[in-house]
């Protein structure tokens, strides 16, 4: 019988605004996944604070959401981890690339990689970018480095199982091209930030939204090239507005209303196939614990 780790998951929203009803969804398939587990005895769950992004970030944005958190009764199992802390080992990370060929800087602005993709005859479809075309991938010519970027040309395929979605393929060289590791204005890139992280907390299992399940053959990559274990993965459905829209911050959803939080997370729950209580009576308590036994019927199959 093959070993395998105790299950750990995590929560991480970035303190841009409070949670809204999609973010409440990903963040209750999380914890309804990590209490699940092993048929219902569970594994831990945690929360971290993707902060790393600083100008984005609002003030007190971090407290409402763990408030927010609390208010629904989805309470991490140890201590919150803040990213705007991990710059060193962000940093380690990114030497290590350096040191094995797989990282290199990058001298381009934003406006010359469009320029140069519109010379070769691209433009990019909606709520998507063109591929890096690899200008700065065998050296700077004199430049100065603005960004550094990881090499995407010795493994470009990653094929992956999505625990929901089933099995996934992406050409990450054609797709996505050489991505960004750290940014021209010096901050930390979220592909580097979250594998870093969730390889030091040891993360088994990530449960997030479908918007971001094309950002985890990226992931990947760099987890194989850093020499750290992959999690398994499950991309829960999206909440859309009227126009058919996925439901953001920077679209301005209504932040999430955690004054009667069983509303909340029974509307949560909805999206992601579970029935609220039958019982109006019913607590809080009492529809979590509904909803984890449901879960474990669900998607907890072992690997």
């Amino acid at each position: 019988m093959s070993h395998q780790r105790a299950y750990r998951g995590r929560f991480a929203p970035s303190p841009t605004g409070p949670l809204h009803a999609g973010s409440l969804v990903a963040a209750l398939a999380s914890w309804l996944d990590a209490r699940a587990w092993n048929g219902g005895h569970g594994g831990r769950w945690l929360v971290r604070i993707e902060d790393v992004d600083t100008p984005r970030c609002l003030p007190d944005a971090a407290e409402t959401i763990l408030h927010q958190l609390a208010a629904c009764g989805l309470q991490p199992d140890g201590p919150v981890l803040w990213q705007s802390t991990r710059s060193a080992a962000y940093q380690q990370a990114l030497d290590h690339l350096l040191a094995q060929g797989l990282a290199y800087p990058c001298a381009c602005s934003r406006k010359q990689i469009a320029a140069i993709q519109a010379a070769q005859g691209h433009a990019p479809e909606r709520h998507a970018t063109l591929p890096y075309p690899g200008t700065c991938r065998n050296g700077l010519q004199g430049r100065t480095a603005r960004a550094w970027r990881f090499n995407t040309q010795t493994a470009p395929i990653v094929d992956w199982y999505d625990r929901r979605l089933g099995p996934q393929q992406q050409n990450v060289a054609q797709t996505v091209g050489d991505f960004v590791l750290r940014r021209a204005d010096g901050l930390w890139a979220y592909q580097l930030a979250v594998v870093v992280d969730d390889a030091a907390q040891g993360i088994t299992h990530i449960v997030r939204g479908q918007d971001l399940a094309d950002n985890t053959p990226r992931q990947m990559l760099l987890q194989r090239a850093l020499g750290v274990p992959t999690p398994q993965y499950l991309h829960t459905p999206l909440v859309c507005d009227a126009h058919g829209e996925k439901l953001s911050k920077q679209q301005g959803a209504p932040a999430l209303d955690v004054s009667q939080p069983l509303t909340a997370l029974a509307a949560a729950a909805q999206v992601l196939g579970l029935t609220k209580p039958t019982s109006e009576h019913a607590t809080l308590s009492d529809a979590l614990n509904l909803w984890v036994q449901a879960w474990s019927h669900l998607y907890n199959r072992p690997p």
